[in-house]
C-alpha cells in the first residue's frame, strides 16, 4: 500500500479446521459511501433477507437488492465439480481429500475468501467502487500451474429493502446489450446489468427459478421461505495470471465499465490508505486501524433527499449522513451525533463531520433535529428528546477540535432558538419545568429517549418524566452555549443561559441522587407522580460528559456501582440483574426482541461513555481503562467480522445481536481506543 507506511491491517477471521458453524455466524460487509452496501454470511449462504451481493441505494426509492448470489462452481479437467461457498463451504473434502475453503480474512476491510482444489488456490474477492451501486466479485488463480473452468450463476429477487422474503418473484424480461446483459424487474425497481470480464465468456440463457430460506428470518419471527430466479450462467476459463470477474451494477453501462477490475481494486485500495494516512498516528495500526476502515461504512451522501443536496450545493457544501448500523437502520439524528466524535473526529475526518453537522442543522424544526429519516423518505420524524441535545456535544467537539468558527457562527441561531424552545416547551412533551429548571419530556405513545423500543403501540421503557440522562445532556448544552455567546462577545446573552444551567445543576443533584441505593434516579416526577430508582447506564452520563452536572463528590459512587453492576466485557448492561423486568437474553420474534432490548440487553457503544466516566474518576488508570476494551477488541473478529455489534446479551458468553455493524459501537470502541492511548495487536493475525 503505497500510502502510508503502517502495515495494512488484516483480520483472519476463519481457518481451516476453525468450526465450520462460524462460516454462518460470521458475516462480511462492505459500504459504497451512498447507503448501498454488500454483505453475506461467510459461507456464502443468504440468511437474512438484507443479505446481498448488490443492495443498491437509490433517489426516490431507497435501498433495493438488486442481487443476492452469485453461485460459483469450478470444474477441473477430470469432470471433478466443486462449488465454492454456498452448502459446500463448511470445510469437508472433496473427492482429493482436500478442503474446499481454507480461509477469510478482511484486507483493508476488504472480503478475501481463499479455497484449495485439485492442486489450485484460488481466492475469491469481494469490492464496490466507491459512490457507484456496483459490485465487483473477482476469482484468481494464486497457487497452482492448472487450469480449469469457473461456472458463474446470478441469482436474484429484485425487492426493496425491507420487503419480506416471500413476496412474489417479479416477471424478468434478460436482454442482451453491448456484450452484457440486463435484466429488467418491472415498475420502480431498477435494472440490473452484468456481465463477466478479464477472459472470453460462454453464456448459457436457462432460467432458473430456486428456492431459498433465510435462517436468521426465520429465528426473528419473520417470513423465512422465499425463492430465487437466475436468467443462466456463465462459463468462463480459470488458470494463473488470469483473473476473471463478474460485475453487477445499476448504474448505466458507461459507469458500471469506468474502471476496469485492476483499476477499480486499486482505486479502492488507495482510498482506504488514505483514510489510514488521515487518521491520527495511534489509530493507524492494530484493532484502532481496523475501526478506522469500519467506520467507513457509515458516513454516507444521501441520495436519496435531492433537496438536501440542492440546499447544500446552493451553499457551496456536499451533504453528509451517517447510516446508524448495518443491515437495517438508515440515518438517525441520536446515533449520528453521538458517533460523530469517533466516526469522523478520531479519523481525521473533520470536513465530514462539518458537512453533517450543517446538513443536519437545515432540518432544525421546532428546536429538533429528526430522529431519523425513513427509508426512501426526504422528510424526517422529530419523536426524540435527546438528539438536539447530542448536537450541542458533537458540535462543541468539532469546533475544538478544528476551530471552524464559521460554521459555529452559521449555526449558532438556529440552537440559540433549539434552547429557547426548550424553555418554552416544544413538540412531544419536551420543555423546561419554570419550578426546578429541569427538562421533561413524554408524549403518550412515543419513546423519546435512546430506550426507545417500541412494538404494537406498546412503549416498553416509556420513561416519560426528567430522566437522568437528558438532563445532564441538558445542562451540558445550556453550559456549551453559554460558552460559545461569550467566546462571540455576548457576555450579555451567555448570562441568563448561565443562570439556566446553575439553575438545572443545582435541580438535579437535589433531586437525582437516591440515597437508599448510593445512585442516581433514572426518572424523577414520572407520569405517576413517582421517581423510578432503576439501575441503568443512563446516570453516567452525569458524570462522563465534558460539563459533568454530578457533584464530584458523588462520581465515583456511580462509576463503582455501574461497574459493579453493569459492566461486561461487551459493553454495559441496560439494567440491573436484581430489577423484576430484568431480560438476560435479546431473541426471538419483534415483540420479544423488543421486551428485552433496554431491559438488560448489553450495548456495545456505551462502553465509551463508561471509559470517559471511569477516567474522571481514575485520570491515571489508563492501562485499567484500556483493560475495558478488551472484550470488545477480541469481537471484532466475530459476528460482523472488524466491525461491532449493536447488542449482546445479558448473561455470558453474551452472544452478539442486533445489527452486525453498529456506527455509535464502532465509533465509541475507536474514541475509547485513542483516548486509553491503547496499544492492541490486530490478532488474530496471519
Amino acid at each position: 500500500m503505497s500510502s502510508t507506511s503502517a502495515p495494512a491491517p488484516v483480520r483472519v477471521a476463519w481457518r481451516r479446521g476453525d468450526a465450520p458453524g462460524a462460516l454462518l455466524d460470521r458475516e462480511w460487509l462492505l459500504a459504497n459511501g451512498l447507503g448501498g452496501y454488500a454483505s453475506g454470511t461467510l459461507a456464502g449462504i443468504p440468511t437474512r433477507r438484507y443479505h446481498g451481493l448488490l443492495v443498491a441505494a437509490l433517489p426516490g426509492i431507497g435501498r433495493v437488492v438488486a442481487l443476492t448470489r452469485l453461485d460459483a462452481v469450478l470444474r477441473l479437467p477430470g469432470g471433478e465439480a466443486y462449488p465454492l461457498g454456498g452448502g459446500t463451504a463448511s470445510g469437508a473434502s472433496g473427492p482429493d481429500g482436500e478442503a474446499r475453503l481454507t480461509g477469510f480474512r478482511l484486507e483493508l476491510g476488504l472480503p478475501v475468501w481463499t479455497y484449495g482444489v485439485g492442486g489450485l488456490t484460488l481466492e475469491q474477492r469481494v469490492l464496490m467502487p466507491h459512490a457507484q451501486n456496483t459490485v465487483h466479485v473477482g476469482f484468481s488463480v494464486v497457487e497452482g500451474a492448472g487450469s480449469a473452468v469457473l461456472e458463474l450463476r446470478p441469482a436474484l429477487h429484485a425487492r426493496r429493502h425491507e420487503d419480506l422474503v416471500g413476496a412474489q418473484l417479479p416477471a424478468y424480461a434478460l436482454t442482451a446489450v453491448n456484450g452484457g446483459f440486463e435484466v429488467s424487474p418491472g415498475g420502480e425497481l431498477p435494472t440490473l446489468r452484468f456481465e463477466v470480464r478479464g477472459a472470453p465468456t460462454t453464456f448459457t440463457h436457462r432460467e432458473e427459478r430456486m428456492a431459498q430460506i433465510y435462517a436468521a428470518e426465520r429465528s426473528r419471527g419473520y417470513a423465512w421461505e422465499g425463492a430465487l430466479w437466475s436468467p443462466g450462467s456463465f462459463e468462463v476459463p480459470l488458470s494463473h495470471g488470469a483473473p476473471v470477474t463478474f460485475v453487477a451494477s445499476t448504474e448505466v453501462w458507461e459507469v458500471a465499465r469506468a474502471l476496469s477490475p485492476e483499476a477499480a481494486l486499486s482505486a479502492e485500495t488507495e482510498r482506504r490508505g488514505r483514510l489510514l494516512v488521515r487518521a491520527p498516528a495511534p489509530a493507524r495500526r492494530g484493532a484502532a486501524a481496523e475501526l478506522v476502515l469500519a467506520a467507513d461504512a457509515f458516513l454516507v451522501t444521501p441520495v436519496g433527499r435531492a433537496e438536501d443536496a440542492a440546499r447544500s450545493q446552493a451553499e457551496g457544501d456536499e451533504p453528509r449522513t451517517v447510516i446508524a448500523g448495518y443491515h437495517w437502520f438508515t440515518d438517525w439524528g441520536r446515533d449520528t451525533m453521538i458517533s460523530l466524535r469517533g466516526l469522523a473526529l478520531s479519523t481525521g475526518r473533520a470536513a465530514a463531520a462539518g458537512r453533517i453537522l450543517r446538513a443536519f442543522a437545515r432540518h432544525l424544526r421546532d428546536g429538533l433535529i429528526p430522529n431519523y429519516f425513513p427509508e426512501g423518505d426526504a422528510e424526517g420524524v422529530y419523536h426524540t428528546a435527546d438528539a438536539t441535545l447530542w448536537f450541542f456535544h458533537a458540535l462543541d467537539a468539532y469546533v475544538a477540535a478544528t476551530g471552524d468558527r464559521a460554521t459555529l457562527r452559521q449555526l449558532l441561531p438556529g440552537l440559540e432558538n433549539a434552547v429557547a424552545c426548550h424553555q418554552r416547551d416544544t413538540r412531544f412533551g419536551i420543555g423546561v419545568d419554570p419550578a426546578d429548571g429541569l427538562l421533561r419530556q413524554g408524549a403518550e405513545g412515543y419513546q423519546l429517549t435512546w430506550m426507545d423500543a417500541k412494538v404494537d403501540g406498546w412503549v416498553v421503557t416509556p420513561r416519560r418524566g426528567k430522566a437522568v440522562e437528558i438532563n445532564a445532556l441538558w445542562y451540558g448544552a445550556l453550559r456549551i452555549l453559554e460558552g460559545w455567546l461569550r467566546q462571540e462577545g455576548r457576555a450579555a446573552d451567555a448570562k441568563p443561559i448561565a443562570h439556566a444551567a446553575e439553575c438545572a445543576r443545582e435541580s438535579f443533584n437535589r433531586r437525582f441522587w437516591f440515597e437508599a441505593g448510593g445512585h442516581l434516579f433514572d426518572v424523577v416526577d414520572g407520569e405517576d407522580g413517582k421517581d423510578d430508582p432503576a439501575f441503568r447506564p443512563n446516570q453516567l452520563f452525569a458524570v462522563a460528559l465534558p460539563y459533568p452536572v454530578l457533584d464530584p463528590a458523588r462520581w465515583n459512587a456511580v462509576v463503582s456501582t455501574v461497574r459493579e453492576k453493569l459492566l461486561t466485557p461487551v459493553g454495559l448492561r441496560s439494567l440491573a440483574r436484581d430489577h423484576p423486568d430484568y431480560q438476560p437474553s435479546y431473541h426471538g420474534d419483534l415483540r420479544t426482541r423488543d421486551a428485552a432490548y433496554h431491559q438488560g440487553t448489553v450495548w456495545s457503544w456505551l462502553m465509551g461513555p463508561f471509559v470517559d466516566a471511569w477516567l474522571r474518576v481514575h485520570p491515571d488508570d489508563r492501562p485499567g481503562a484500556r483493560g475495558f476494551l478488551d472484550g470488545l477488541v477480541a469481537h471484532l473478529g466475530e459476528a460482523g467480522v472488524g466491525s461491532v455489534s449493536e447488542v449482546f446479551d445479558a448473561e455470558p458468553p453474551f452472544t452478539p445481536r442486533g445489527c452486525i455493524a453498529q456506527a455509535w459501537g464502532v465509533a465509541e470502541l475507536l474514541r475509547a481506543l485513542l483516548a486509553t492511548e491503547a496499544e492492541v495487536p490486530n490478532a488474530p493475525s496471519r
